[in-house]
């Protein structure tokens, strides 16, 4: 759940990022359209969230038993997979897409667009893939917080900042990987799922080297706070009318 000092971080942190983004490559973003889905992601996380418990089981490990970097290691390594699991999922199953497509509708990836997220993912997300990794390992409060702040990284891969780790990008995910991701061009379809840890790409067969800095965004967004919040319909009846909203996969 948010705490009003994790809040403050990320606002430091995205702050710093935007103004790096500034200074060094300059866009226009659809920063409104951001900020709204993220308030609304707040909201849902502070109310129905915590209404939700997901399916439980015993842990093949637990990570109060272990030293905590190996505890920790673990936990980061089996969370990363099923995120990586349910991206891959998203660009698959059309209910999926239709509530991931509001997070590639933004025109020009920035680091905001990381907050850009339907609310009803963390919903299916409390029931799929947070269990699945707490069944690897039980993980410790301590370790619930060095992954959360080790999500502050997800404001990075989405910075528009031509940051690209070359002949390593395999080893760790960056702006130039993910962009590939969330690039327009249809030979770029279908690769560098990745959220933290391109090796799972690399085993999926969908690793791509990243190659220049691709035009983002879908033929279809937003325009209101409205269809913000009810995107998957709002697509639904964009698609029913003949315009093309057909994921990336």
């Amino acid at each position: 759940m948010p705490t009003l000092p994790y809040l403050a971080l990320s606002l430091i942190v995205i702050a710093a990022i935007v103004i790096a983004e500034r200074r060094w490559n300059p866009q226009p973003t659809d920063w409104r359209r951001n900020l709204e889905a993220w308030l609304v992601q707040l909201t849902i996380a502070e109310t129905l969230l915590p209404l939700i418990h997901g399916w439980g089981a015993p842990a093949w490990l637990d990570g109060a038993r272990m030293p905590f970097l190996l505890g920790f290691a673990v936990f980061l390594v089996a969370r990363d997979f099923a995120e990586f699991a349910f991206h891959v999922a998203q660009h698959r199953v059309p209910l999926l897409w239709a509530m991931h497509s509001l997070h590639h509708s933004d025109p020009e990836m920035s680091t905001t667009t990381a907050a850009r997220h339907f609310w009803g993912d963390q919903l299916l997300k409390a029931v799929t893939v947070w269990p699945a990794a707490a069944l690897v390992v039980a993980p410790t409060p301590a370790m619930v917080l060095g992954y959360s702040l080790v999500a502050f990284y997800h404001y990075f891969i989405h910075a528009d900042l031509r940051v690209d780790f070359g002949r390593w990008s395999w080893l760790l995910n960056s702006p130039a990987y993910h962009r590939r991701h969330h690039s327009q061009l249809p030979e770029h379809y279908g690769s560098n799922f990745a959220g933290l840890l391109p090796v799972f790409d690399v085993l999926a067969g969908s690793y791509r080297r990243p190659d220049g800095w691709p035009p983002t965004g879908l033929e279809q967004a937003p325009q209101t706070f409205g269809e913000t919040i009810a995107w998957p319909l709002v697509l639904r009846r964009r698609e029913a009318a003949g315009r093309s909203g057909v994921s990336p996969a």
